[in-house]
């Protein structure tokens, strides 16, 4: 307990100083504190949107766009990251395809999505589900196509059936990978959805963000970007928690970044 207690005073150590420092020199008149509102400002915009209800009504929004096109995302690549793992031939007709789309940042695609689909919530869901795609389905790919062939053999000779086989030895071995890849992917997902936010939205915390540069208010687009930064970093810590849980055996989980994709 003693050291999580200094690891968290440690993580927090450096944030506390900026703010104090920032705060420091907006109240000395060292900072323009219209271009760059001071901390307790910002902080009383967000309790103001707090208490009216405005930042409930946003980020319920946000994280239900989110939720969706994460969901989406995962059912379409852990199947597909199946596939291509366990039929390595697969790759040789899909690679070049999905070695092009992984390329186009979801950005790119927010113009031409809200052209086909509208404004509305289907054209937002369908670039979260894009962002999300991709490290979900690499990993899954990735962890699948390494496991151990000892494994294998073993489950083969205890006469296991082809489907005994994916649930008892690949999806166990795989699980670690799959997790890092949601992870990332549900990192990726809540990045784009500030984004399509941005371009097109009535409500959610990318919106908040767009309404704080209309009103020229750049406490209201700090507040906003402030709970972008909270909100990943509980999503996140929600989701470790979770890997944890689900996957007892695993003592120390191996940190990788998204697999390249090797298309040849």
């Amino acid at each position: 307990m003693t050291n999580v207690f200094k690891k968290t005073i440690m993580a927090l150590l450096l944030p506390f100083v900026l703010v104090l420092v920032w705060e420091l020199f907006s109240q000395m008149g060292w900072l323009n504190n219209y271009l760059l509102p001071p901390p307790s400002g910002i902080m009383d915009q967000l309790f103001a949107l707090a208490h009216n209800g405005t930042l409930l009504n946003h980020l319920s929004a946000s994280l239900y766009r989110v939720g969706c096109g994460f969901g989406l995302a995962f059912c379409l690549a852990l199947p597909l990251g199946f596939l291509l793992g366990l039929v390595p031939r697969v790759q040789d007709y899909l690679s070049p395809f999905l070695n092009f789309l992984q390329q186009i940042p979801a950005i790119a695609w927010i113009p031409m999505f809200i052209l086909w689909l509208g404004i509305d919530e289907t054209s937002k869901i369908s670039i979260i589900t894009y962002s999300g795609f991709f490290p979900i389905f690499l990993n899954t790919m990735h962890g699948i196509s390494n496991t151990d062939s000892k494994l294998k053999e073993v489950a083969s000779t205890f006469g296991l059936s082809p489907w005994q086989i994916i649930v008892r030895v690949y999806l166990p071995s795989a699980a670690p990978s799959v997790f890092v890849g949601m992870r990332l992917g549900l990192s990726f997902c809540w990045r784009s959805l500030v984004a399509a936010e941005l371009l097109g939205a009535s409500k959610g915390i990318g919106y908040l963000i767009q309404e704080g540069r209309e009103l020229a208010q750049p406490d209201l687009m700090l507040a906003g970007v402030l709970m972008i930064g909270i909100t990943g970093l509980f999503l996140d810590f929600v989701f470790l928690r979770l890997e944890k849980t689900l996957l007892p055996w695993r003592n120390t989980q191996e940190r990788r970044e998204v697999p390249k994709w090797q298309p040849f």
